[in-house]
């Protein structure tokens, strides 16, 4: 597998994911009590220590393989891992205002990134029945 494969894949591994969530969960609660040192480490460096662990050491055929694994691939271009970092700046910013608005409004970002490849598109085939 290609190292742009694992870093791909490895955004699936369930380890990563629980590390990226975990991970945002406390540090937004440091944002919002506005504590951003502690807050950006804690953002930012398990979920890069976390993936590169992974990519490293972990055979990751099996998301490979798996059908949310097909889904990624076929959909998670370098603009909707843009976008969902857009989203996890939105609910960065709205931590730090006290907003729970914007954080709300964040995760649907980034939830509606993940969810893309679920809506109907003129440029992306779909296999048919027939």
């Amino acid at each position: 597998m290609t190292l742009k494969e694992k870093a791909l894949y490895n955004q699936i591994h369930p380890l990563k994911l629980s590390t990226d969530i975990l991970a945002a969960a406390v540090s937004l609660y440091l944002f919002w009590l506005h504590q951003p040192l502690p807050a950006l480490l804690l953002h930012f460096v398990p979920p890069l220590l976390a993936s590169w662990l992974i990519i490293r050491y972990v055979d990751l055929t099996p998301q490979k393989d798996s059908g949310f694994g097909r889904y990624v691939a076929a959909n998670m271009t370098r603009m909707i891992e843009g976008i969902r970092l857009f989203g996890d700046l939105v609910m960065i910013f709205g931590a730090w205002r006290n907003d729970p608005k914007l954080l709300a409004l964040g995760f649907l970002v980034i939830v509606g990134a993940w969810c893309n490849g679920l809506l109907p598109s003129k440029t992306r085939r779909r296999k048919t029945n027939g």
